[in-house]
């Protein structure tokens, strides 16, 4: 199947994209953020790039950056913006709080604004109605077991072979994203090359030929399996638990790569 392609101008252009995205309040690192804008430049295939939990557009801004500069049309975003999510629940902010106006007024501010899709709507809401090719599923919503689940289905049967699909907070203490990369992606062989980059967990879809990763996906199984039972309750991590956590983790590789590495891990 294809080969992966990297813009010779990529890395000025994820350059140009992070100097707008790290102004925006949000918990994407920069080794993540040159990620997706990677997936969102490199993917073979033509698609939208949907976005699933946008907060105050961090993630957002990055893809849209990076959308616009290759033409890859708008950066569909789905976010309620209330606040909902339990990765928000530091915040401590009213129930009727809302991140809706930060958010489009961050991609104003970036020059974005035109190149977003923004459905203000719960993500199972807007799979209801889904009838588009996707190219690239990036998931950033409910990171409970069922809410991220009901993301993965509700969006993975409009994803194109080659199409890549991301979860964040894979290695963050919650169920949801850990689960559906472990038990949806890496244990099957519609799925090809998958890694972590920080706490992202990605893997591009591979219908015809997800076999002949099998290997390499299972290494990474291994190691990333031993999570599960230790956030499958969904209750806060304490005490031994926590530790045990944190040392299963410290094996899971998980370091940036740049876009030559990315590309060459899909072309096998």
């Amino acid at each position: 199947m294809g080969t992966v392609e990297v813009p010779h101008d990529l890395d000025a252009v994820l350059d140009e994209a992070w100097e707008a995205a790290r102004r925006v309040p949000g918990f994407l690192m920069e080794q993540e953020a040159r990620l997706l804008g990677t997936i969102a430049a490199c993917v073979p295939e033509a698609g939208a790039i949907v976005e699933i939990g946008s907060f105050k557009g961090k993630s957002t801004v990055m893809l849209g950056k990076v959308a616009a500069h290759y033409g890859l049309g708008p950066v569909v975003a789905i976010d309620p913006h209330n606040f909902n999510n339990t990765e928000l629940q530091d915040f401590k902010v009213d129930a009727a709080a809302s991140s809706f106006q930060d958010f489009l007024n961050n991609l104003e501010a970036a020059g974005v604004g035109g190149q977003v899709e923004v459905h203000r709507a719960y993500s199972t809401d807007v799979a209801k109605e889904w009838n588009r090719p996707i190219r690239f599923l990036w998931i950033d919503g409910d990171h409970s077991y069922a809410g991220a689940k009901a993301d993965f289905d509700g969006f993975f049967p409009y994803v194109k072979p080659l199409g890549v699909v991301a979860l964040h907070d894979a290695l963050h203490e919650f169920a949801g994203p850990i689960r559906v990369f472990v038990e949806e992606m890496l244990r099957s062989d519609r799925f090809g090359a998958a890694g972590f980059v920080s706490s992202i967990a990605w893997s591009q879809y591979r219908p015809e030929d997800g076999g002949r990763f099998k290997k390499q996906r299972a290494q990474l199984e291994r190691v990333a399996a031993g999570l599960i039972p230790l956030v499958r309750d969904e209750e806060k991590l304490r005490g031994l638990k926590k530790i045990l956590f944190k040392l299963r983790r410290s094996r899971v590789p998980r370091r940036g790569v740049g876009a030559g590495e990315w590309a060459a891990l899909l072309d096998g």
